[in-house]
């Protein structure tokens, strides 16, 4: 398949597509004619990409599930490599989520001391300009 199918076929484009070859994730025969031609394991190669970019993981660390789809295995996580990928990403999501706990906890806080305040007039200052 010409390099339009593929992206049709995998809901990208053509310049995504060049961008991956050009990253080494994407190999591209070509055509007596000059055209790129791509086959059935290019396209899963390509759905792999896209799925893994789709939760979180940037291009470069796709490239270990790439390569392992290339060595041959079924899956693109059957390596150890990937694997890595896969518990380095999920510990940085840990460390997101505890800074976000953490600032949650200091809102709850700040929110529990100012309802324990009773309400006062809200008084806008104007600004003044200086010359």
């Amino acid at each position: 398949m010409r390099i339009g199918e593929l992206a049709a076929r995998t809901g990208t484009t053509t310049r995504a597509l060049r961008f991956y070859e050009s990253q080494g994730l994407l190999d591209a025969r070509r055509a007596s004619n000059g055209y790129r031609e791509y086959d059935e394991d290019d396209f899963r190669l390509v759905n792999e990409i896209l799925t893994l970019q789709a939760v979180g993981l940037s291009l470069e660390d796709t490239r270990p599930f790439v390569e392992c789809l290339r060595a041959g295995h079924e899956t693109g996580d059957s390596c150890a490599d990937s694997i890595e990928v896969y518990q380095r990403k999920l510990a940085e999501v840990d460390a997101c989520l505890a800074r976000l706990n953490d600032v949650r906890d200091s809102l709850l806080t700040k929110l529990a001391g100012a309802l324990k305040t009773p309400p006062g007039p809200c008084v806008v200052v104007p600004r003044t300009e200086e010359a």
